[in-house]
């Protein structure tokens, strides 16, 4: 089963916060990162004044604060409307939040008004709702100002420089024009059905620049294509056009792609993992916080759980296996016994349906998932996840990974506790191969795609299955 049988892909679920943005070089970034700032300080400061009378040094470092917070804005002009509203809601809770928690830590709030900030609390977001969709209807002027559209051409009709000159006709606020593709290759090895104009040959690209004024180059060619490559470069010299480099994502299957460096050297990372940095700190914080707010509502329904299975049959209460954690690296794995044996050799059998080892109240515990409870201590001591993809067996691990190409990559990140392909129909036995990979194509999917609000998705989704998911056995 290959990627196009991933129905519903994590980069679909994340394009609302996939804001695409507009070029360093367009005036109208320069306006849509300021306007949301801008209005929060203002709301700020017109209800300073309606309260107070004046502004008040202590409402001017509130707006430093803020604005230091928000700018730059997020990028919204290209956005759905629901997204838009959405995202504005979630960033004031966290941007509110942040700034309440040390008001009070440090007795400063105490020099405001409790009236202007709490008015404040609805203003500033509905202010900013206004600010975005009115810089929507400006913006064609903004654009004007900038002059005529910038001409561009893309060098290579394949699949990653059709994928950008589809993003370019796509959005009605890009300052480039595509003139049209320059390709060797004869007309029927080429796109048939492309909607776009082949100007020529690579060996007429300077020509043809200068004859249609071209200002900007897209090469999009294969990274074996460098001798090719090279030459390109040194013919355009000749010419004032800006010229990028669009790299052949499809010569590989990247995992986290993007532009780095080593030593000064420009690099761009084939397969890394999606917690780096601040992301990491993210992911991280979120599990604790989550988990330890389950783990103090649930305690009655563990303690209940755990004499049960104790009094149902004879055999610890607690089941731990090893399985593959982050990197690679084995992990002891908690969860309710529902079987009458604790296996953990070098051959496990997966559970199926109708599995006599399987107890009568161990098929109700994995039916409803309440079996993996005891997993989010895992998450605690840092082994696992909520969200990721859920841990196999070593001996599962070891026989795909000689079956499954790319198997391993799932261990960039620690397992979880749900996944995205647990919430995508791949929940319990995989006996056929055509089913691992399609749970590991998700696995591989959640990786690329990795968001919070992802996360957030897949817990919630995982509430609605659980009880009604009869897969799992």
């Amino acid at each position: 089963m290959s990627k196009a049988h991933v129905t519903l892909s994590a980069a679909a679920l994340n394009r609302g916060v996939e804001h695409p943005t507009l070029g360093k070089d367009n005036l109208l970034s320069l306006f849509e990162s300021a306007v949301c700032p801008a209005a929060l300080v203002s709301s700020l400061w017109a209800l300073a004044y309606y309260f107070e009378g004046s502004i008040l040094p202590a409402y001017l470092l509130l707006a430093v604060l803020t604005f230091a917070l928000t700018f730059p804005g997020e990028s919204r002009l290209q956005t759905s409307v629901g997204t838009v509203l959405l995202d504005i809601v979630l960033n004031w809770i966290w941007i509110a939040g942040l700034l309440g928690v040390t008001g009070y830590a440090t007795g400063y709030i105490r020099e405001f008004s409790q009236d202007a900030l709490i008015a404040w609390l609805w203003a500033a977001p509905a202010t900013e709702v206004a600010a975005s969709f009115g810089l929507r209807l400006v913006a064609p002027m903004v654009l004007k100002l900038q002059g005529p559209k910038q001409r561009a051409l893309i060098v290579g009709m394949n699949e990653q420089g059709l994928a950008l000159a589809t993003k370019l006709k796509d959005s009605p606020y890009s300052r480039i024009e595509l003139a049209g593709f320059i390709d060797s290759r004869s007309t029927d090895r080429l796109h048939p059905d492309s909607p776009y104009i082949l100007l020529g040959k690579i060996d007429q690209l300077a020509c043809i620049a200068q004859q249609n004024r071209i200002q900007v180059i897209y090469l999009s060619l294969p990274m074996a294509s460098q001798p090719r490559i090279l030459a390109i470069l040194d013919e355009l010299k000749d010419t004032t056009a800006s010229i990028y480099f669009v790299p052949d994502m499809f010569v590989t299957d990247l995992i986290q792609g993007h532009p780095s460096a080593v030593c000064g050297m420009p690099v761009i990372s084939v397969c890394e993992t999606p917690f780096r940095g601040f992301s990491g700190a993210i992911k991280r914080i979120s599990d604790v916080v989550f988990s330890l707010l389950i783990l103090l509502m649930i305690t009655p329904v563990l303690l209940a759980i755990a004499i049960a299975v104790k009094m149902s049959s004879p055999g610890p209460i607690i089941f731990k296996q090893r399985r593959y954690g982050l990197d690679g690296e084995e992990i002891l794995v908690y969860k309710f016994r529902s079987m009458t044996v604790t296996e953990d050799g070098g051959a496990i059998q997966q559970a199926q349906k109708n599995d006599s080892r399987i107890t009568p109240l161990g098929a109700f515990l994995r039916k409803t998932s309440l079996d993996e409870l005891p997993q989010f201590i895992n998450v605690l001591q840092g082994r696992m996840s909520i969200v990721g993809p859920r841990p196999h067996a070593v001996a599962h691990n070891e026989l795909y990974r000689k079956l499954i190409k790319g198997y391993m990559v799932r261990h960039k990140v620690k397992p979880g506790i749900t996944g995205w392909a647990q919430v995508n129909g791949y929940r319990g036995e995989t006996e056929t191969l055509d089913k691992m990979q399609g749970r590991i194509d998700y696995d591989l999917d959640y990786l690329r795609n990795w968001s919070l609000r992802l996360d957030i998705h897949i817990i919630l989704k995982t509430v609605r299955l659980v009880v009604k998911d009869q897969q799992a056995y």
